[in-house]
């Protein structure tokens, strides 16, 4: 079983051991035949990945961690994955990924996550085939089910297994059983792909999502942890909307000069800070 830090035992660790359990019995069975985990350096698949690792270490089997890489995927997320998969030794690969061929895609519409999924899938897929792995898991899991996600819809169409979403572990319990185990992602926002922080409706395109990486890049640099940069179009005009925690809002605000400078230097007639803050889907509210 998956270690948990010693701790007086409670009816919440209790049922925490008994999701690992079967999480554990769903990893071990699946390595049997060669499993890939679709890696993208965010907390759910690490934890995923780092589960079938210890599980392989003491059942055996075969496993490969895969991520795709375009321009979607930021350098601090790449180094992120790098990071992850050499401190604990597993074996990974990358595979570059075409989802800004698939007009589709790039129209950016609500069923864009469908096209990328889609498309990480295929790859998966193929990989698998040709390294005679038998199984595709990915990081979906019991707290993503309130959720709409057309990305799962993807998983189900190619066959792709969620082995989180099976053991009932929700994003509580991936944080918490990483943060007893002494996971370096324990405390790592959530961090969606660049693409998600262009607002719906809005095609993407590889200039816009640079410009979004770019003004990211000052605020991680300068400190802040928790905000989203979304890329608003009309008429040709840009404007990037800083979404941030609240209590980082005067931090942000300090930066006016340097992220106007950024935004400028891209073409990006103005930049704000949104008073609302940092919230979950905040891409996904209409354009205009």
């Amino acid at each position: 079983m998956i270690q948990i830090a010693a701790r007086k035992q409670t009816v919440s660790g209790a049922g925490l051991d008994l999701k690992f359990e079967r999480l554990n019995s769903i990893l071990r069975e699946r390595l049997t035949d060669g499993l890939i985990v679709a890696f993208s350096g965010g907390v759910d698949s690490a934890l995923l990945l780092w589960a079938a690792e210890q599980e392989r270490k003491r059942s055996g089997g075969e496993l490969l961690a895969l991520t795709t890489a375009s321009e979607s995927l930021s350098a601090a997320e790449r180094k992120d994955v790098e990071s992850f998969v050499a401190a604990h030794n597993i074996e990974h690969v990358w595979r570059d990924s075409r989802e800004l061929l698939d007009e589709k895609y790039l129209a950016n519409d609500s069923s864009r996550c469908f096209h990328c999924k889609s498309e990480l899938f295929r790859i998966c897929a193929e990989v698998a085939a040709g390294r005679g792995l038998r199984t595709v898991a990915y990081g979906y899991n019991a707290s993503d089910r309130g959720d709409v996600r057309p990305g799962h819809q993807a998983a189900l169409d190619h066959n792709v297994i969620a082995p989180l979403a099976d053991a009932d572990l929700t994003k509580d319990d991936i944080r918490e059983s990483m943060r007893m185990n002494g996971l370096e992602m324990s405390e790592k926002p959530a961090s969606p792909c660049l693409s998600s922080r262009i607002m719906t409706g809005v095609p993407i395109t590889g200039p816009k999502l640079k410009i979004v990486e770019d003004l990211e890049a000052v605020l991680r640099l300068h400190g802040l942890r928790v905000f989203r940069v979304r890329l608003h179009e009309s008429n040709g005009a840009q404007l990037a909307r800083l979404e941030v925690a609240p209590d980082e809002m005067e931090a942000a605000f300090l930066l006016r000069d340097v992220l106007t400078a950024e935004a400028k230097r891209h073409g990006v007639r103005w930049i704000t800070i949104d008073l609302a803050g940092y919230m979950t889907g905040g891409g996904n509210a209409s354009a205009a």
